[in-house]
């Protein structure tokens, strides 16, 4: 179907923690198992949930952040991923009307705005009967822009306690889901577990289909209207080869971000530095993930010294957070000291604590890739970790917000090897400098 005219609904919440990931990923599995194409996406900069979204979907869950891409860039995303998709469900962060700096700007609600979207409200109702329809009707109230098409109540104690609610509910209810620890996603290192981590996920499109309206859910996704269509950006021809880490220890990568690469002319090729040889590539990106705790496999996997020699030789490297460690001479955790690739002059350890958190907006000052000179970068960061770089050590993104490296600099550079705390969201400037990188490295 044509993503401006596609079915869509998105899935808010209160607060965080009222069980929009449950929710969310249990009406896309119940939706996929009615032999729906269901695209998925998730508002804001988080890694986890997509990966949730995208198992229960079969389809690349796509990150919607008015920061990091603009109004017109998440419209422009949401067009193009919902090609060839039946309906999209959209999960919201945070409260629904949390935004940047106290503000509603990027917010679920302002998400929902764009997209001309109802809103289906999950409301945690557990130590709750009739309040929670004073929650209801006050977000609803609150901006009139927003729609709230109807409400799934969640963590329902009893037939009694459900019964309390329903004597007082306004708005339509298309859910009533039970209280059931099975239900929700446990937390585990720096966040909740991933997809590939759990199991259980598995049984959400039954449990919460069981529980929820889904005709109720179609019905309201097809009340929103066509919207304008917004095209996509002229993809060049193949032109150089990226290799892309991808395993447990690096994870985290914005789907755009390798279509935008793709779109610049790159054929990627995915490998892992914990058991594969460095493949036959023209340059490198190294994502974020959990280097801290695969450093032992890390550390004596032939692909560490590869990369060292690869960077030694002029190879293009972006790296983030996870790789930006992965990259430094060492990484300090659980009091044991382990050799990473020893290509920027720094030193990693874990802090045990939040060293950064937040969106990044920056301007490249510096820098290896042509054409880079003053671009600008925006992204998000969210380390417990801390890089010692050398008092020479060059820097090439100055911050205007985030934490980065310290002192408004993030980007550590050496050779054509560039790594910082940000995970970027690439503008089409940034994945053409990269791409040119590796080109130029390819016919040196």
């Amino acid at each position: 179907m044509d993503g401006s005219a596609i079915p869509r609904i998105v899935i808010g919440a209160a607060t965080s923690g009222a069980g929009k990931t449950t929710i969310t990923a249990g009406v896309m599995a119940a939706l996929r198992a009615r032999g729906l194409a269901v695209q998925p996406f998730k508002v804001g900069p988080d890694f986890i949930d997509p990966t949730h979204h995208t198992r229960c979907c079969g389809r690349v869950c796509r990150n919607l952040d008015p920061f990091m891409m603009g109004e017109d860039g998440v419209r422009e995303t949401f067009g193009r991923a919902c090609g060839g998709a039946d309906i999209a469900v959209i999960e919201g962060v945070m409260g629904l009307h949390d935004g940047l700096d106290g503000t509603g700007f990027g917010s679920t609600a302002h998400v929902a705005r764009l997209l001309e979207a109802p809103v289906l409200l999950a409301v945690d109702a557990k130590g709750a009967s009739r309040t929670v329809h004073a929650i209801v009707r006050g977000i609803a109230g609150y901006d009139p822009e927003v729609r709230i098409g109807g409400v799934v109540f969640n963590r329902i104690g009893s037939p009694r306690h459900r019964d309390l609610i329903e004597r007082g509910r306004e708005f339509p209810v298309l859910g009533w889901v039970p209280r059931d620890e099975g239900l929700a996603i446990p937390s585990r290192h720096l966040g909740l577990a991933l997809a590939h981590e759990l199991e259980a996920t598995d049984a959400f499109g039954a449990i919460v289909g069981g529980h929820v309206d889904i005709d109720g859910v179609l019905d309201l996704a097809c009340t929103a209207p066509t919207l304008p269509a917004i095209p996509s950006p002229s993809t060049d021809e193949g032109r150089a080869t990226i290799g892309i880490a991808r395993d447990p220890a690096f994870c985290f990568y914005y789907a755009d971000n390798l279509d935008r690469l793709r779109a610049r002319g790159a054929r990627l090729v995915f490998f892992s530095p914990m058991v594969d040889p460095l493949p036959e590539v023209d340059a490198l990106y190294l994502g974020g993930g959990y280097p801290e705790l695969h450093a032992p496999s890390l550390e004596s996997a032939p692909a560490r010294r590869a990369v060292a020699r690869a960077a030694d030789d002029g190879m293009p490297i972006w790296g983030e957070c996870g790789g930006l460690v992965y990259l430094s001479r060492s990484l300090e955790t659980d009091g044991q000291s382990f050799s990473m690739c020893g290509v920027l002059p720094a030193d990693a350890r874990m802090t045990g604590g939040i060293r950064g958190l937040g969106y990044v907006d920056g301007t490249c000052t510096g820098g290896p890739f042509p054409g880079i000179h003053g671009a600008g970068v925006l992204g998000h960061e969210f380390h417990y970790s801390a890089c010692s770089a050398d008092a020479d050590a060059r820097f090439a993104l100055r911050l205007s917000r985030g934490r980065g490296l310290g002192e408004g600099r993030d980007g550590l550079y050496e050779h054509a090897t560039l790594a910082g705390y940000t995970h970027a969201y690439f503008s089409y400037r940034f994945a053409t400098a990269l791409v040119r990188a590796a080109e130029l490295h390819a016919h040196r």
